[in-house]
């Protein structure tokens, strides 16, 4: 499990496909402080096991169903990447509860200064819309956030300086591709309460 709060921008440095999967080499000096083989680390919000621990950076293998539901198969070598080590069960919450398994991609629709802060509009995937709620919580490409605004086929975030430096969602302009996780407690909650959909309360 992770919290939506980034610990460090890493960067891509080895990309080498295996058939439809790959091995990534990722720079990270901070999460590989202490990574075992087989410890979980969030890569643009999507969860990755450590292969090895390659003292400034760590070895992953990335197969076709994470490729097929997030944007990684976009990665190249020297882009910059979102990472999170595990939450551990001392830490606190700072962010929201993010498992790591990206629910779809949402492309970049408009990206907008607004004072200090940056608006970034994403264009919601439409079997995702209904978990996205105005002020509600949604992680993008690993970092999480509060929904600004919500139309009826998007969502805006606003992005403050400290986000911006912090994460690559600084670098990102319109017609980006960001991987989406959703809140786990709404897909939790419509599972718990579809067998009583469409029935009256007595």
């Amino acid at each position: 499990m992770f919290t939506g709060i980034v610990e460090e921008l890493g960067e891509v440095v080895e990309l080498a496909w295996k058939g439809e999967g790959a091995r990534l080499a990722i720079r990270g000096p901070v999460v590989t402080g202490d990574a075992a083989h087989g410890a979980s680390i969030a890569v643009n919000g999507v969860c990755l096991t450590v292969v090895e621990n390659l003292g400034d950076a760590f070895t992953t293998e990335v197969m076709k169903e994470s490729f097929d539901r997030s944007s990684l198969a976009t990665l190249k070598v020297g882009d910059r990447v979102n990472l999170e080590r595990a939450v551990r069960a001392t830490d606190r919450l700072g962010g929201h509860i993010v498992q790591g398994h990206v629910d779809g991609v949402a492309e970049v629709l408009n990206v907008e200064e607004d004072g200090f802060a940056r608006r970034v509009q994403v264009a919601i995937p439409e079997e995702l819309r209904r978990y996205v709620v105005d002020k509600g919580s949604i992680t993008l490409s690993g970092v999480s956030l509060t929904v600004a605004e919500l139309g009826g086929d998007w969502a805006e975030v606003s992005l403050i300086p400290e986000t911006l430096e912090r994460t690559n969602l600084g670098e990102i302009e319109p017609g980006g591709r960001l991987n989406v996780e959703c809140d786990v407690v709404a897909k939790y909650v419509e599972r718990l309460m579809a067998p009583f959909a469409g029935k009256e309360q007595a």
